[in-house]
């Protein structure tokens, strides 16, 4: 099932810190839950087409946040490309791998994981959970699991791209804003899940 890749990146030079809360959440309950090494949300900016790297948890976080690579390039770019998810068991076996990429990070993983971010039919970025214990990675429903963490990633993104800045950095927030509520909501559920 193809998708239209949407931009993602705002012009605006810092997202909203509930958002990037959020994005970090994701990455860290999905590195928790997997039993990985690292995770990673990797947005799509199509006028570039390249992936940046938004949240990073484990192995290379504390660089690998704002790092690009284009987007036709491994794994990723192929979810990126096509929408749907991957889980690649031993990637010295996978002709979709970029070993360069992976290099180049620093972090060369055995197995990885990766779903896409949409939303509306978008593709927005890419969640990946890289070395993920065996038993994480065993069926369909650790990758629906996966699905669940970059759907709360998308629900973030929607409200980084759509709405915009608020006028002051202190003005509160529009109590009847949908997206705002439910990124709340969602905030809240991966703090549950962590045990934060």
């Amino acid at each position: 099932m193809a998708q239209t890749i949407a931009p993602v990146v705002s012009a605006a030079p810092r997202p909203d810190p509930v958002v990037a809360e959020l994005l970090q959440s994701v990455v860290d309950t999905a590195r928790a839950i997997f039993g990985a090494q690292a995770s990673s949300i990797m947005l799509l900016d199509a006028a570039a087409d390249e992936l940046i790297f938004e949240a990073v948890s484990g192995q290379g976080q504390e660089f690998l946040v704002g790092r690009r690579f284009q987007a036709g390039r491994g794994i990723a770019g192929w979810v990126a490309a096509s929408g749907e998810p991957m889980v690649v068991d031993d990637l010295h076996d996978s002709a979709s791998f970029d070993r360069d990429i992976a290099e180049s990070t620093g972090y060369v993983p055995n197995a990885l994981m990766a779903a896409p971010l949409i939303r509306r039919d978008r593709v927005l970025g890419v969640l990946e959970v890289l070395d993920p214990s065996p038993q994480a990675r065993s069926g369909l429903p650790e990758l629906d699991l996966l699905g669940l963490f970059a759907r709360q990633a998308a629900v973030a993104l929607h409200v980084l791209t759509t709405h915009a800045p608020r006028s002051a950095p202190d003005a509160p927030d529009a109590p009847d804003d949908p997206s705002r509520t439910e990124l709340l909501h969602l905030l809240s559920e991966a703090r549950r899940l962590l045990g934060a």
